[in-house]
């Protein structure tokens, strides 16, 4: 297998676990958007909290340049020390919720 199909079996993996936890609060469900041709993968919140609509996104993985770029993570999770674990080298991954200039200051890849 080679190494962005690697990338991409272990990101879909991570979202998929992801999707099967439900909030604790409201009718809300995490709708999956896997864009395989384009390396886009998504998980969002949608749904209903009492009368408020909740629609935003938790987490946001892409694969470009060869790395794995974290756009978005908005939950209480260390996404990118999964990624890790599941063996994505840390000069792989991008935090790209971070500046460019702040990145740097990370044992992450820059982009």
């Amino acid at each position: 297998m080679d190494k962005i199909e690697n990338y991409r079996v272990k990101i879909l993996n991570l979202l998929n676990e992801y999707a099967t936890h439900k909030p604790a609060y409201g009718d809300i469900e995490a709708d999956k958007i896997f864009d395989t041709q384009h390396n886009h993968y998504q998980l969002i919140n949608i749904g209903w909290n009492k009368e408020r609509r909740i629609y935003s996104p938790s987490i946001q993985i892409d694969i470009k340049n060869d790395k794995v770029w974290i756009q978005c993570n908005n939950t209480e999770a260390d996404i990118a020390q999964e990624l890790i674990d599941m063996g994505i080298p840390k000069q792989d991954i991008v935090i790209a919720f971070h500046s460019p200039s702040m990145r740097e200051y990370t044992d992450f890849a820059l982009g």
